[in-house]
């Protein structure tokens, strides 16, 4: 019996729509985009499908990288480079490690999914301090995932899942929107949209 060797996100197939209405708006200008934890790989492909005109550059931690090849290799598309191995780190100083290549773009765009409640507090920081060496002069990020407003959850369900997390891994947990925004806004990042998302998550954009 054959086994797909692709990993497969329930959640990426529900929520690729809804964040897809917001990138076509969003990247229609951009031509090189960085997504920061590809996990899957699913994401990807359909993003990268959809918006042809888009250099879709995926990137995630070593123990991910066969499994965004296989979603890569299969669509066969040609705006979809290998996908490059990058954390946020935070020695010896925070950012994103391992280097990009010499002859990397500068990214006038940043897609991230649900990765800002995995990562710890001071790897969220070194994310965005990351960001401020990749990205262009002119530039949009989007994140989309759940966040907490004025301290308080959005939901019932998101306290649970937050509560799943951090029974998990204590470091892990649903952000504060107010502590990402402060952030962005650190490096050079504007708020331009705030978008309410199914299943009580949010895209958040910001502009550069």
């Amino acid at each position: 019996m054959d086994h797909d060797p692709k990993p497969f996100s329930p959640a990426c197939e529900r929520n690729r729509e809804p964040i897809l209405d917001v990138l076509r708006r969003r990247f229609v200008d951009a031509r090189q985009v960085l997504e920061i934890g590809s996990g899957s790989g699913q994401h990807a492909v359909h993003f990268a499908a959809a918006m042809p005109w888009l250099r879709w550059q995926c990137s995630d931690v070593a123990a991910h990288l066969p499994g965004i090849r296989a979603w890569l290799d299969e669509a066969a598309l040609a705006n979809t480079p290998p996908p490059l191995e990058l954390a946020a780190t935070v020695e010896p100083v925070p950012g994103l490690a391992p280097p990009l290549p010499h002859d990397a773009p500068a990214f006038d765009a940043v897609f991230s999914a649900n990765t800002l409640h995995i990562m710890g507090w001071p790897q969220v920081q070194a994310l965005f301090a990351g960001l401020s060496t990749v990205l262009a002069e002119t530039a949009t990020v989007v994140v989309y995932g759940p966040f907490n407003y004025d301290g308080d959850y959005t939901s019932a369900s998101n306290r649970e899942f937050d509560a799943w997390l951090k029974a998990r891994d204590p470091a892990s947990g649903i952000r504060d929107f107010e502590a990402v925004n402060t952030l962005a806004r650190g490096i050079g990042l504007t708020l331009i949209e705030d978008v309410a998302m199914p299943a009580n998550n949010r895209c958040l954009v910001w502009r550069r």
